[in-house]
């Protein structure tokens, strides 16, 4: 892991140096020039980072590298008084506001050894991106309040690296199946019909590589699901170098309070990448479902994620985009009096195809 600072300068001018999302390299704001992240990185002392990990099926495995000093004292901490949000950014990053609840008293402090991530999926997208994407969002909601288009504006936007996660894992499963075959034939003048069953078993085991669970408790685990997934393509080695411009969310929410639920993921994937295989039945029933999970590692990573607050109406509105592939979740107002203008122009010709049916049905 390399050893740096987060102020980088520029070679040529020594101006400041920030990551933009749009070249995914470094610029300066002042002679214009661009770098590769890498190429400023071997401008500063370098480390090696570590690479073999230890396997356990009894556990997930971790080997922590906690920020060096020289790290952590570029580092700031901001948290909010309001929310609880403790988030943290390289010392030239200005805090005006929480972008999980928008309290606009962002209370800095110094920054204390929180464990390093192993990995960081940098913005592809910038903010202008994701302000379109939230005006696309609006689009084709029929029952989204005419006004809320002219009169919600976007109160905040801040691109924040979320925590998560990633473990590595197998499953071994041996799940039986209980299927059957319907067939139907004319003998004469009835319709015969044959019901076949099946006694069915699948074995086998399904690789799992860097199942995300985010280990923040600001957002819903299932606002952080929606916005999944993640090109992991893309994911580099950790590097403050990405940071400049952007917050991170530190982690409150420590590995081990994720397996329960990163267990279940993999337990569901495992049933359904077994179901596939079956084939066609009339109807498929589980009997017996066998599955154990050979636990693996976990990395800490650092995931894109522009956070946009609105308001309307006097009521907050919070959006999440990915920050890489731009999928975009949030709560959206209902007008009510279309919903049941809508409902009632479907329901009440329906209602009038039900009566005219019974009675003709009732007249025979």
């Amino acid at each position: 892991m390399a050893t740096q600072i987060t102020n980088y300068q520029c070679p040529a001018c020594t101006g400041p140096l920030h990551f933009s999302s749009a070249s995914g390299k470094l610029e300066c704001e002042y002679c214009d020039k661009v770098f590769e992240v890498a190429a400023i990185e071997e401008l500063y002392a370098e480390k090696d980072r570590l690479a073999a990990e230890a396997q356990s099926e009894a556990d997930y495995t971790m080997e922590p590298e906690l920020w060096s000093d020289e790290e952590a004292a570029n580092m700031r901490a901001y948290s909010c008084p309001s929310c609880g949000a403790e988030l943290i950014c390289d010392h030239t990053t200005a805090a005006t506001s929480c972008p999980y609840c928008n309290n606009p008293t962002i209370v800095p402090g110094q920054f204390a050894d929180k464990l390093k991530p192993d990995f960081v999926i940098p913005f592809r997208l910038d903010k202008e991106a994701a302000k379109k994407a939230l005006r696309h969002h609006y689009k084709g909601k029929k029952l989204l309040p005419k006004s809320f288009l002219t009169e919600n504006h976007i109160e905040e936007i801040k691109g924040i690296y979320v925590p998560f996660w990633l473990f590595n894992g197998e499953s071994h499963a041996n799940i039986s199946y209980r299927g059957t075959v319907v067939h139907s034939r004319r003998v004469r003048n009835e319709m015969v019909t044959t019901t076949d069953h099946f006694h069915i078993v699948r074995e086998g085991k399904v690789a799992f590589q860097r199942v995300p669970a985010d280990a923040s408790t600001k957002m819903p685990d299932a606002h952080m699901d929606a916005i999944e997934p993640y090109d992991y393509a893309d994911l580099a080695p950790f590097s403050t170098a990405y940071l400049p411009g952007y917050m991170a969310d530190k982690y409150d929410v420590e590995a081990d309070d994720c397996v329960e639920r990163v267990d279940k993921r993999m337990r569901s994937s495992t049933e359904s990448a077994l179901a596939s295989t079956v084939g066609a039945y009339a109807t498929l029933v589980t009997e017996s479902s066998n599955i154990n999970i050979k636990k693996g590692d976990v990395k800490y990573a650092l995931l894109p994620v522009w956070m946009m607050n609105t308001k309307w109406k006097g009521k907050d509105f919070l959006f999440a985009m990915n920050g890489q592939t731009g999928r975009l979740i949030g709560d959206l107002p209902v007008d009510w009096s279309r919903f049941w203008a809508w409902f009632g122009g479907i329901s009440l010709p329906l209602m009038a195809i039900m009566a005219i049916l019974m009675f003709f049905v009732i007249g025979r």
